[in-house]
């Protein structure tokens, strides 16, 4: 059944009355849900509902929803798993249309409670009802003081512009509190669980046109919906609000772990990462890099240009340099006018870099911090500015409140966004807080290592939305799908031809003499294959002879080819031979396509004997431009050998780039039904690309 991408869920996010489904002074999580709607100064109504209509919480209470005096917006359902399915129908009796279900014991549990969570969806979506859940821990808005959740709120909880989506239910809290830890304010904290109706494409969906969100933090076990994840995502990136994911599935164990804890299958991790670099999403590999990442960028927006950073430390400048070189962030040089002016200013103490060692010098003048920082900020290649120093935690560590003046008007007087850092990770606590606030320093992140990562994935994030829209675009344009239906390699470059991509001529031969003749039309030294649809790895059963010359040596190859054909496959269809005019130099690349629960998909990499020994490709999903080939190409392991390795010629990548987007649209054009499209090796040379071999397989053999 259809649903709505984000359909009713303003009420369901922000009701403004709840009922309790299972409420009892005896349970844990009921005590826990309740406590909170005074921990959070909840204004709205309250219900509570119990098989035997037993007061809890020094509330009345019902043992039906039916009996409540009005409908509430969304029912909160904490009974054993046998009792929920009755729980369920009288929260849809009473008119309820959104629900959630903290009770477990369904998918994650195997088949029997697959089966069971899919009655159990099934009905509520009959009825038209909303479903967080099962086995989910809820939500919290902190943005308008909401909590139905059992997990515990302290009264002195920070609302900001972070919203947390998590199928782990502990893992949400965790993230939220080490955000909180680290003095970063929430929108929202929603554990989705088992996703059986309500999932992660959907709330992010939800939180991309949240006036209260700018950043998206996700962990994700498995993406239940390809589809509209991507939609979702790109929805997200279109309102300018990153959407940052930590998803496990990496390793064999981390799957099988993932299944057992809320029935998720994770996927082809490779494809994930495809997907993230073309929908701009960055990925994050452990919760602290997830948050600081998020903190950095609710504070920054995009940013326009390099970071630049200064501190007191050598030591930490050093490690900012190494850490950025793998990263991937750009520190760029200083313009001219910015050297001389620093020169100005630091002469006598050190040299000039990007990160900028300051010295002691401004331990003994603090006001350095300010003066630099503002002459950074005024760089025409700079769009961050950052400082390494570190944030008192409390009133027992040291205060240098002179120096810190100086660095928050520093920071606060640049044009771009501008960061302190911390050099290890530690709280950010409500004293640091309010050292912050009194002198004006707007943000404080850490340690080294995860603010250069930070660094690095805004960078990354700010450059792709620039060309976002043109990359949408291409995504949603339709294939007009082809008639053709191609199975032999002489076929499958002819469709390839047709559709524009750069292909080797090939003559058929169907006996020895054509075969001759093909080659005297060539002219100079041939290549001879078997020709049929039934041989794909031709050069397994001495199919293929190379580099021949000669009338003598093709009647050789031809009949040594076709005996070794027939008897390696007696029962085939065999055509001949094809004959390729031999092609000396350049280099072998591999383009393949293949069906995925993503969509299709195109691989690209090193080709020929290379592909199973490096086994370095890129991935992305079809279709794609001409930017992201380009972008593929420049993520290989092996990428410099395109540029000319040791004085071979250089590939002509445009060419190569274009020939890489017209064998992904032609896979598209064959539909469906075909399994897979591989182009193996497609020669790059200077000037220009073509395909020496092609295969295409289909779903019915």
């Amino acid at each position: 059944m259809d649903r709505p991408v984000s359909g009713n869920l303003h009420t369901f996010f922000r009701p403004r009355s709840i009922v309790l489904v299972g409420a009892t002074d005896k349970s844990a999580w009921s005590q826990l849900i309740h406590g909170n709607f005074g921990a959070m100064g909840y204004e709205g109504q309250v219900w509570l509902v119990n098989k035997r209509g037993t007061p809890a919480h020094g509330r009345a209470a019902v043992t039906s929803c039916r009996d409540l005096p009005a409908v509430p917006d969304i029912a909160y359902i904490f009974v054993p798993t046998d009792a929920v399915r009755e729980a369920l129908e009288d929260v849809t009796e009473a008119g309820i249309r959104h629900a959630l279900i903290l009770s477990s014991g369904y998918a994650e549990t195997g088949a029997d409670g697959t089966e069971k969570q899919a009655g159990l969806i099934a009905y509520a979506r009959d009825k038209g009802v909303t479903v967080l859940g099962p086995n989910s821990l809820g939500f919290i808005n902190y943005a308008d003081h909401i909590p139905v959740s059992p997990f515990p709120v302290g009264k002195d909880y920070l609302k900001g512009h972070l919203a947390i989506v998590s199928q782990s239910g502990a893992t949400t809290n965790v993230i939220a509190n080490f955000a909180q830890q680290q003095g970063i304010g929430l929108s929202y904290a929603i554990a989705t669980g088992n996703e059986a109706d309500l999932d992660t494409a959907r709330v992010i969906d939800y939180l991309a046109g949240d006036e209260a969100t700018r950043v998206i933090a996700v962990f994700a076990e498995t993406i239940k919906d390809p589809a509209a994840f991507r939609v979702a995502a790109r929805k997200a990136a279109a309102a300018g609000k990153p959407l940052i994911v930590l998803k496990v599935g990496r390793t064999e164990l981390a799957s099988q772990l993932a299944q057992a804890h809320t029935g998720s299958v994770t996927g082809d991790d490779r494809i994930f990462d495809a997907v993230c670099a073309q929908d701009n999403i960055i990925r994050v590999t452990s919760i602290e890099e997830l948050v600081v990442t998020a903190g950095v960028l609710v504070h920054t927006g995009p940013i326009e240009g390099g970071v630049a950073i200064i501190s007191i430390s050598g030591g930490a400048c050093e490690i900012i340099a190494d850490t950025a070189e793998t990263a991937g962030l750009a520190l760029p040089p200083f313009a001219d006018e910015t050297r001389a002016a620093l020169q100005a200013v630091i002469a006598d103490y050190g040299a000039i870099f990007n990160p900028l060692d300051v010295t002691g010098a401004a331990v003994r003048d603090p006001a350095l911090f300010q003066r630099i920082l503002t002459i950074l900020a005024a760089d025409p290649a700079i769009g961050l500015t950052a400082c390494v120093y570190d944030m008192p935690r409390d009133g027992g560590d040291f205060v240098d409140r002179t120096a810190l003046t100086c660095i928050g008007a520093g920071l606060a007087a640049s044009k771009t966004p501008g960061i302190m850092i911390n050099q290890a990770i530690r709280p950010v606590g409500a004293f640091s807080q309010k050292l912050m606030a009194e002198l004006g320093i707007a943000a404080v992140t850490g340690g080294l290592d995860l603010a250069v990562r930070a660094f690095a994935a805004a960078q990354r994030w700010s450059e792709r939305r620039i060309r976002q829209g043109e990359r949408d675009a291409g995504i949603l344009r339709q294939p007009h799908i082809s008639a053709a239906r191609p199975a032999s390699e002489y076929e499958t470059l002819a469709y390839l031809q047709a559709k524009g991509a750069p292909v080797i001529l090939v003559r058929r031969a169907p006996t020895a003499d054509e075969a001759v003749e093909a080659w005297r039309a060539i002219g100079g030294p041939v290549v001879l294959k078997i020709a049929s649809s039934a041989i794909q790895h031709k050069s397994d059963i001495g199919g293929v002879r190379l580099n021949l010359d000669g009338e003598i040596a093709i009647r050789d190859a031809f009949a040594a080819i076709m005996a070794a054909a027939r008897a390696a496959y007696p029962d085939a269809a065999i055509d001949g031979c094809l004959v390729a005019p031999m092609r000396p130099g350049g280099i072998e690349l591999f383009v393949g396509t293949a069906q995925s629960a993503w969509g299709p998909v195109i691989a690209a990499g090193l080709g020929g004997v290379w592909i199973e020994l490096l086994a370095d490709t890129s991935l992305r999903l079809l279709p794609i431009d001409q930017a992201e080939a380009r972008a593929m190409l420049d993520e290989l392991r092996a990428r410099r050998i395109l540029d000319g390795y040791r004085g071979a010629p250089a590939a002509d990548l445009a060419a190569v780039a274009d020939a890489i987007c017209k064998i992904g649209d032609a896979a598209l054009a064959l539909g469906p039904d075909l399994v897979t499209l591989e182009v193996n090796p497609l020669l790059a040379r200077s000037d220009g690309v073509e395909a020496l071999d092609a295969l295409a397989v289909w779903s019915d053999g």
